[in-house]
Order: C-alpha cells, then structure tokens, then sequence
C-alpha cells in the first residue's frame, strides 16, 4: 500500500468518526435531564489506524496489505474509546445509539458482563455509518471501545506491566492483574451506590 492510497483509504473513516464524536457530544449532555446525575461521559479518546499499524494486522491475517483487504477485513480503522464514570452509563449510551437510525450494528461484545480470563473488561461495538455520495451511499465501519474510568486504569497498567511477553513469574503477575480487577470493580459499585444515595438525599 503507498502512502496515497492509504491516505486516500482512510479518508471516509475519518469523516465518520467525526460523524460519531458528534453523535457522542449530543448524547453526553442531553441524555440525562437531571443536573443532579451529570454527564456519562468523563473523556473520549479517537485514533485512525496507521498505515504500518494496518499493514501488520493484515499481515497477522496472512493477507496482502492492499486496500481491498484493509476495506473488506478491518473493522478497527476507526477507533473511538469512550471513558465513562459507572456501567450504567455506557449500557445507557450503547442503547440510544442503537436506536438512531442511520446506524447500523456490525458486532458487539460484551466484556463487562463477560470479561476476558485475564480481568478484562469493556465493551465493544462496531457501527456501520453512513457515507454518502452523489449517485451512492456506503457504511463505513468504526469501533467503539466503552469503558469505565477503573476500566481503563486497569487496562492501561496491565498493557504497561504485561506487554513483554518475557518476564518471570508470568502467571503470578497475571493472577495478580485478575485479582485487581476485582478490586477495581468491587470499588466502582460502592461509589455507584454512595452517588445514588446522595442523589436520592
């Protein structure tokens, strides 16, 4: 893939994910009416794929880096990751995208409900948005990644403490990892009950 076609690929992507940060802004200051609950969302991360970053994925794939197959075989080349305070709150912004029309669903999967042997948890979802053109109309695919604000903590210590695959005690590390996701979730519950209770007054 040469550096035009690749700009020339991820062109689209780029207008969708713009399309979703959009859609995403509106939700998080209109979706709760009551100033006492605040907004859902803490921050909101985006990226599009690099070239070298698509070109070895495809290669994972055992595919050949063109354009066809990054179009066809990649559904991550737009990436948004939403960090929010509580659970509920990203099941609740999951729900009313899904309810937009011009949306479509490609996959999900839940690792909140069901996380990862590892300890991870999150929620991912891929969209289908709508590009349109003068004489057609294409969906382009971008992925969602939702997490919590001890989601993500975790998540990024166990990609800083775990990402070389060689180290020593590599399965007391990992028992470690789980057992602080644990804590980290057990934490996020009590906060969630004590803001309800001062909610509730």
């Amino acid at each position: 893939m040469t550096n035009e076609q690749y700009y020339e690929l991820i062109r689209p992507y780029e207008d969708v994910s713009r399309i979703m940060l959009t859609k995403l802004e509106i939700l998080n200051h209109s979706i709760y009416n009551s100033k006492d609950t605040g907004k859902p969302i803490h921050h909101i991360q985006n990226r599009i794929k690099k070239k070298k970053s698509i070109e070895g994925k495809l290669d994972r794939l055992s595919l050949s880096d063109s354009v066809i197959n990054a179009k066809e075989r990649l559904m991550d080349i737009a990436g948004i990751r939403v960090i929010c305070y509580f659970p509920e709150e990203i099941y609740d912004l999951v729900k009313c995208l899904k309810q937009q029309s011009d949306l479509i669903v490609i996959k999900e999967k839940d690792y909140i409900q069901k996380p990862k042997k590892s300890g991870y948890r999150s929620f991912h979802i891929v969209f289908g948005v709508p590009i349109h053109c003068l004489d057609a109309m294409e969906y382009y695919p971008v992925e969602i990644q939702f997490r919590t604000m001890a989601m993500d903590f975790w998540a990024s210590m166990e990609h800083r403490i775990c990402y070389k695959k060689e180290y020593d005690e590599k399965d007391s590390v990992s028992r470690e990892m789980q057992q602080y996701a644990l804590a980290l979730d057990l934490m996020e519950s009590r906060f969630q009950n004590q803001l309800a209770r001062v909610i509730d007054g």
